[in-house]
């Protein structure tokens, strides 16, 4: 074959594969509101940026009827490009090409480019639309997605993963993503189960459908699984891109810093006023977080899920951080099963890449009752516990109101290496809060008074003052220091300087046992 052949054979393979399934797949994809694979990576990198790999892959299936259907690519866009001028692999399934099926083909181009991007170290973005495994191919296409699986787990911790789910993602295939560090969803377009609705109403007669079931306000509210939903595709690669501008490419490296010309020493003396007189009051914490975050800019994750707890990136002086927040504005704050699972990974996702850990403390204690006992708060509880003390990056606590019992020694107190600890003059430190305690302690006393309302009054005035606030814990060292709330964002900024170049390790160990 001449070479004006090989150049004519070459264009004619390149323009298939740039087709995907035909002109009518992909109008139908479009009617969907759903953007074609290679339409959603050029929404998503850089304009120009895509450099493709394995374009002309097809698969090897001695199947007759499939052997005699070869599409270059195999139903997966697999390359690399930039975001913001970094570089960052990516692989985008094309459901116009046997539904996005996956096959050993498939399987090899997605686990090329994992590899590669933990050679370069660089951020892994896969975007998901398919309809599972290729059944032509039988064992290989389940052996292909265990070879995905394998390099999700191996990549943990060494290279951000993001998941975007953009179709559906059923079966075996929501393992994937479920390893990597984040989930992206788009609302009344994507969804993601382990059996669907024909299933469960064969086995269990509940009726449900694929959103109610799998849809992105299931997973962002109720489950747990996904950690944003956006209205549309759009939407989603910008949260996306917005995501990657706080992380480093890889656990190697600092974050990313952004020049900023918010004042370091801006203070803000409307935060004097935002803890209410009352104790049982609630307020709400974002106020605290944006007001010291860099422009004032609080990018949250997992917004829906465990409201009771706050968690998401800001940059301070520049500088990315992760934010742990008790909200006293929903159940008080209080920490519970799902509280605890959404804070200890965030808190390992930050150690894992070198993100510094800011958390606002107000938290009356551990949830009870018999469904949290029975839930396994014990064991969920202990893993927050587990990630704060395992952490060896710069860790910073501000104490804004309640701090009690076990809850205050999980929230990154001192005793578990907690480096810096602040504490408003509001603060409440205490094994417990006051009207227990005095309950507890003064129960013959109160029993016995002329006036017993009058004299637990007393009582609970009288512990407050001597318990219940920052002093005490400051004479003993447990506080660094008790500022005033206008000062937060200087005071914070100050410590994460001094911390910059903090070196601290762990044990030599193969790995620790979390309380899974």
């Amino acid at each position: 074959m001449g070479l004006k052949e090989t150049i004519s054979r070459l264009e004619n393979l390149n323009q298939q594969a740039l087709q995907g399934g035909g002109a009518k797949r992909i109008e139908r994809q479009h009617e969907l509101g759903k953007k074609t694979a290679r339409e959603r990576i050029d929404a998503f990198l850089d304009p120009g940026s895509f450099v493709e790999l394995d374009r002309l892959k097809t698969h090897r299936c001695t199947d007759f009827e499939m052997d005699q259907t070869k599409i270059p690519g195999d139903g997966v866009v697999t390359g690399y490009g930039t975001v913001d001028g970094r570089q960052v692999f990516v692989f985008s399934q094309d459901f116009t090409v046997f539904g996005g099926s996956l096959s050993s083909s498939f399987s090899e181009k997605v686990c090329k480019i994992m590899d590669l991007a933990v050679k370069t170290g660089c951020p892994v973005v896969g975007i998901n639309d398919s309809g599972g495994a290729r059944i032509q191919e039988g064992v290989e296409s389940l052996a292909g997605y265990g070879e995905i699986f394998l390099r999700n787990v191996l990549s943990s911790g060494v290279v951000p993963q993001i998941s975007a789910i953009m179709g559906p993602c059923a079966g075996g295939a929501v393992y994937s993503p479920a390893m990597t560090d984040f989930i992206f969803m788009v609302e009344n377009s994507s969804y993601m189960f382990i059996t669907g609705p024909d299933v469960i109403k064969t086995v269990t007669h509940e009726e449900v459908t694929m959103q109610e079931l799998g849809g992105a306000a299931t997973h962002n509210a109720t489950s747990g699984v996904a950690h944003f939903a956006s209205p549309d595709e759009d939407e989603c690669f910008h949260s996306m891109r917005e995501l990657l501008s706080y992380l480093p490419s890889n656990n190697m490296e600092d974050p990313p810093f952004q020049p900023t010309t918010d004042d370091p020493n801006r203070r803000d003396e409307a935060l004097n006023q935002i803890i209410p007189d009352n104790p049982n009051r609630p307020y709400d914490v974002t106020e605290i977080i944006r007001s010291v975050a860099d422009e004032h800019h609080f990018f949250e994750v997992q917004k829906d899920y465990a409201r009771n707890i706050v968690v998401g990136f800001a940059r301070l002086g520049g500088k990315p951080v992760g934010v742990v927040a008790n909200q006293p504005a929903f159940l008080a704050g209080v920490l519970d099963i799902d509280a605890s699972v959404k804070g200890s990974r965030f808190v390992r996702f930050c150690d894992c890449f070198n993100i510094p850990i800011i958390s606002f403390i107000d938290v009356p204690g551990f949830l009870p009752g018999t469904s949290q006992e029975y839930g396994g708060i014990i064991r969920h509880g202990a893993k927050l516990l587990y990630a704060y003390c395992e952490a060896t990056v710069p860790k910073i606590s501000v104490i804004t109101r309640k701090a009690y019992g076990g809850a205050y020694v999980v929230m990154s107190s001192k005793a578990i290496r907690g480096d810096i600890n602040l504490a408003y003059p509001t603060g409440e430190i205490a094994v417990m809060g006051p009207d227990g305690a005095v309950n507890i302690i003064f129960r013959n006393a109160i029993k016995d008074a002329p006036d017993q309302d009058a004299e637990r009054t007393r009582l609970v005035d009288e512990y407050r003052e001597t318990f219940a606030n920052p002093f005490k814990a400051a004479e003993l060292g447990y506080i660094d220091e008790i500022i005033l709330p206008a000062d937060t964002r200087p005071r914070l900024i100050q410590s994460l300087a001094m911390l910059q170049n903090k070196r601290e390790k762990n044990p030599p160990k193969k790995h620790g046992n979390i309380p899974l």
